[in-house]
């Protein structure tokens, strides 16, 4: 195996065990709570299975991205350099509006939201499991919240994303305020 793909193998095995820590603490988070608290609901905010619910919706959708399985994902100009992730997500303003086909329904049972979670995350693995070294430097996406980024950044954003939504499930949890 030459150098280049021992570092691929490298980075996507470290995009998947990031992304499953913070999906299965998702996981985690509802498997201990009651029905009761996993879907209460505050006013003008989301139940930790409604969140729950989210995450899996947005986590099937990077899943498509970077399985190649959505149109979106294209080949990146040639002048495309990675800016490092860190400094991408500082920019992520810490309240963003969910696009409309990832607002979850009115009622969630935390049941179905630990069922879409676990199934989002073999999509994501699966993903993971296909993209080759050349696809996820070359092909990208743009979004307003990011701007243009890579599929190992995609990676990158799925873990970040359902880490900034395990912290909004347990203050939904746990009726702490959000910061």
């Amino acid at each position: 195996m030459d150098r280049d793909q021992a570092a691929h193998l490298s980075r996507v095995r470290h995009l998947r065990e990031s992304f499953a820590s913070e999906n299965e603490h998702l996981v985690g988070l509802l498997r201990s709570s009651d029905d009761a608290l996993a879907t209460h609901t505050a006013p003008g905010r989301w139940s930790a299975a409604q969140v729950a619910w989210h995450v899996a919706a947005v986590n099937t959708r990077f899943a498509a991205l970077i399985a190649g399985d959505a149109p979106a994902a294209r080949p990146l100009p040639a002048e495309f350099v990675e800016r490092p992730w860190a400094e991408i997500v500082a920019g992520i303003p810490d309240k963003l509006e969910a696009a409309t086909a990832a607002v979850p329904p009115a009622k969630v049972s935390r049941h179905d939201a630990i069922a879409a979670l676990e199934a989002s995350a073999v999509r994501i693995a699966r993903a993971f499991d296909t993209l080759t070294p050349e696809r996820a430097a070359h092909v990208g996406v743009t979004s307003p919240v990011v701007g243009t980024i890579n599929l190992y950044q995609l990676g990158e954003w799925a873990a970040s994303h359902v880490e900034r939504h395990v912290k909004q499930a347990r203050q939904a949890i746990h009726g702490e305020v959000a910061d």
